[in-house]
């Protein structure tokens, strides 16, 4: 019997699967929080690697004799290869093994890291770092796919929020430690030397230290099975496709397109300096609140779905999601349509952003693995995180900073910062009828998966 089937329809197998001690209930996986550690590693150096070009820029313009527009190009292109990129690194992970496919993300980052260091014009830059970025990107989908693997679903909120709180705190010390660099005679190559370094370190805490709980892991209906990734069929490019039958996926990637909040991180020190009138030093003084923030929107954002889990099943995380999304824009309102003179009532408004932002991936990452078969949560997260997230990243960095020139960034603000985030809520409420049915349908096909195994065995 044909094993190329769709991820909403039950399966069945022929491989040979027996149960092992335990039955079917959820597990705690062995190594779960040594694994989050080390993956937290491997996604901080995809985090910090996004904002080095920016971090080291200004003395790598004065060395090679570059101007504003280069470093356009420079993040441009180190975003958009992640949409090829993102896929090709989960179909690898798939062929080779997600713990080898994560060494090679960090080794070949870093090998590129390094020679971005060595170059000598723009276009070597440019060629080195885009490389980089391609190799380094392929850690974030990966590392969500072992964490769902590593936490059932009633802990991934808990996960989600750690992992993220971490990555964004970690961050905000690395950037300005690398920055110390551009104070010596060609600094910035010691900053990609260093970026190279940490991604080989990571590749080598990968290596002797992360345990890959094998897809499935966590679920309880395959938890004590032995040989239980025999029971999936292939991936193939069908199934990949097949994601996007599933409503409530589908409703994820709009929603991620929706994400107006991204634009604060890119245009908001703009707009404190441009239409407030703040120093750039004096702005940047948001960036601290905003992190903190953002770290208490993951860390406790993942403890509050799994008290909503309980209270609402199937349904709490997501309107615990849409609060995310009005919270925002109901924050952003007040924070940018409104002048104060006081640059320490903007950390207010900023800290509330940051926590309305950093509220999401508690709950939008585990909404898309208990809706997407064990087997497809690479290539499923391959697609929310570097295709669509970074289509969205596009759209609105460049269409906000065309419009920005002509109604002013305020204006632009209002309408992607408020009314957007309301709209996104809005289409999240579909989410309503959609969301419990897709989680049955994969709870149902595990169910087989294990029914069929138990008979075989």
């Amino acid at each position: 019997m044909s094993t190329h089937q769709s991820p909403t329809t039950p399966v069945q197998n022929t491989s040979s699967a027996t149960p092992v001690e335990g039955s079917a209930q959820a597990r705690h996986v062995p190594h779960r929080w040594r694994n989050l550690a080390v993956l937290t590693g491997v996604t901080v150096v995809d985090n910090t690697e996004a904002g080095l070009s920016t971090t080291l820029f200004p003395t790598i313009a004065a060395a090679l004799k570059l101007q504003s527009s280069h470093l356009g190009l420079l993040a441009a292109l180190g975003k958009l290869v992640a949409v090829p990129a993102g896929p090709a690194w989960a179909w690898l992970a798939g062929r080779i093994g997600r713990r080898k496919a994560l060494v090679a993300t960090t080794f070949v980052g870093g090998a590129f890291g390094i020679a971005a260091g060595f170059s000598q014009d723009f276009v070597q830059l440019l060629v080195f770092n885009t490389l980089m970025s391609a190799a380094i990107i392929g850690g974030s989908p990966i590392a969500n796919a072992i964490i769902a693997d590593s936490f059932d679903d009633s802990q991934r909120g808990k996960a989600a929020g750690y992992f993220y709180g971490f990555i964004s705190l970690i961050s905000s010390f690395i950037g300005p430690l690398i920055a110390l660099f551009t104070g010596l005679t060609d600094g910035w190559r010691y900053g990609m030397w260093a970026i190279g370094a940490i991604c080989i370190a990571a590749g080598l805490l990968v290596m002797f230290f992360l345990k890959d709980p094998g897809v499935g892991a966590s679920e309880k209906q395959l938890a004590d099975l032995s040989g239980r990734e025999t029971l999936a069929p292939k991936v193939t490019a069908g199934t990949v496709l097949s994601l996007f039958r599933i409503p409530t996926f589908s409703v994820m990637m709009i929603s991620r397109l929706l994400s107006g909040h991204l634009l604060i991180v890119i245009f908001g020190i703009q707009f404190l300096v441009a239409e407030r009138h703040f120093t750039n030093a004096v702005a940047a003084i948001v960036l601290l609140p905003f992190g903190l923030g953002y770290f208490a929107g993951t860390a406790g954002g993942g403890w509050l779905m799994a008290l909503l889990d309980r209270i609402l099943p199937d349904r709490g995380r997501v309107a615990y999601l849409q609060g995310a999304q009005v919270l925002f824009a109901v924050v952003a309102f007040f924070a940018t349509q409104f002048n104060y003179d006081n640059i320490g009532i903007y950390g207010i408004f900023w800290a509330l952003m940051g926590f309305a932002q950093g509220a999401n991936p508690p709950a939008n990452r585990p909404i898309v693995a208990a809706v997407v078969l064990p087997e497809l949560r690479n290539q499923a997260f391959a697609i929310f995180l570097t295709v669509f997230e970074t289509i969205g990243w596009a759209v609105f960095s460049l269409g906000a900073g065309a419009l920005a020139a002509s109604l002013g960034i305020q204006t632009v603000f209002l309408w992607t910062l408020v009314i957007l985030m309301l709209v996104n809520a809005v289409v999240l409420t579909a989410l309503y009828g959609c969301y419990p049915r897709d989680v049955t349908k994969v709870r149902d096909i595990l169910e087989t998966r294990r029914q069929e195994a138990l008979q075989q065995g």
